[in-house]
């Protein structure tokens, strides 16, 4: 059965895998692209990074057996996205952007950290 912990995690690896192909996908609302709307080698580099970090976690959390190893997982993917929203939320320069940001990622981190009811 494709509980909603699963259904998250592969909603995480597809937004991983689209972020690394396309970075402006993240950049764009974190307002890290260029004025012409192109995204930096130094920002593909780190948003390159975050979604492959993220595919590993998402794709753990659709693999991964029930009992210790799912709730590590999910564990793994909140703290990821609570780590996300303090540093986009302390170092992004829009303060608009940051707000969205930070709000988006704690509600993943929270949706995320409920499914474990619904394993």
């Amino acid at each position: 059965m494709f509980t909603l912990t699963r259904l998250l995690g592969a909603a995480t690896a597809a937004y991983s895998g689209t972020i690394i192909a396309a970075p402006k996908v993240l950049a764009k609302p974190c307002g890290l692209t260029t004025p012409t709307g192109d995204v930096s080698r130094p920002v593909r580099t780190l948003i390159g990074a975050i979604g492959a970090r993220d595919a590993a976690i998402g794709t753990a959390m659709v693999f991964a057996p029930p009992g210790p190893a799912l709730r590590t997982a999910v564990a793994a993917r909140v703290a990821s996205d609570t780590a996300d929203a303090l540093v986009f939320g302390l170092t992004l320069s829009d303060p608009v952007a940051r707000r969205k940001v930070v709000a988006f990622a704690l509600f993943w981190a929270g949706l995320c950290a409920v499914s474990l009811r619904w394993k």
